[in-house]
């Protein structure tokens, strides 16, 4: 399936998306960071669907007035698929994008009808943030965190999250590098300072009423969120089907190549 590229304006902002097919309910597909809906076109060959870059990330909007939280992300998916006139869709989502797909989820649980969680972020109780994270929530430190960044260190802690060493292709850290701008850097800054791990919990007080299939895959070699997440997860997920992926990271499709297949499998099945 031809994976198509698009630009429009939304609330007077650039929006970047990528689209596959057509359809009444087409999957929704949300990446997480600092990557963008590069993440996304393995699947949409396979499944169709839309795949936005998320405000302050690759070709979307990065300006200083956004809202970078997670209500301000979930408002952005309201946005967008008003934009589109698309009602229902199917949620596939990663780390960030996960979190803000649920919180969409919860707000409008009839416009779902299916959910796949990839390494999520979790709104669960008993989460802490990693080290890193703990960094850029604290102000002067997060900016010198991201100061100090460059295109080698982002590329060593991008390859911490798989397990195969090519993975991260060369010219992939490269796309990344160059989406990681300062917009981009202040996004990642502000999610993180305006979502602690209370928050995080509070933010995930409704899965319980998602009462649709869902499939929660997690690598199992993810450095940032362990993988009893993917348990937990389908414990408050009613109708959740968990597969934990025991040789692969943070981004699971690096790793393992039959990921794309397997969703695009939950996504067709009956």
């Amino acid at each position: 399936m031809r994976v198509d590229e698009h630009t429009i304006e939304v609330a007077e902002a650039p929006l970047f998306y990528r689209s596959a097919g057509s359809g009444a309910a087409p999957v929704l597909y949300l990446h997480g960071s600092p990557t963008s809906s590069d993440d996304w076109p393995e699947f949409l060959e396979r499944t169709g669907g839309l795949a936005p870059d998320l405000i302050g990330f690759g070709r979307s909007a990065k300006g200083g007035n956004l809202d970078y939280t997670l209500d301000g992300l979930a408002d952005f998916v309201e946005r967008f698929l008003a934009a589109l006139g698309v009602h229902e869709v199917s949620l596939v989502a990663h780390e960030w994008g996960a979190a803000a797909g649920l919180v969409f989820a919860q707000r409008h649980p009839g416009r779902v009808n299916r959910i796949v969680l990839i390494n999520a972020l979790p709104l669960l109780d008993g989460f802490r943030w990693h080290r890193l994270a703990r960094a850029w929530r604290r102000p002067v430190l997060g900016e010198l965190v991201h100061g100090i960044t460059n295109r080698r260190l982002l590329a060593r802690e991008l390859r911490r999250g798989t397990v195969t060493p090519e993975g991260w292709s060369g010219a992939r850290i490269t796309a990344v590098w160059e989406q990681f701008d300062q917009g981009t850097q202040r996004a990642i800054l502000r999610l993180h300072r305006a979502t602690s791990e209370p928050a995080l919990a509070a933010a995930g007080a409704r899965l319980p009423e998602l009462d649709v299939p869902a499939l929660v895959l997690w690598g199992e070699h993810d450095p940032w969120l362990r993988a009893e997440l993917a348990d937990a997860y389908g414990k408050r997920l009613p109708r959740a089907t968990v597969e934990r992926l025991p040789a692969a990271g943070h981004w699971p499709w690096l790793d393992d190549p039959a990921v794309p297949d397997r969703v695009a499998a939950f996504l067709g099945s009956a």
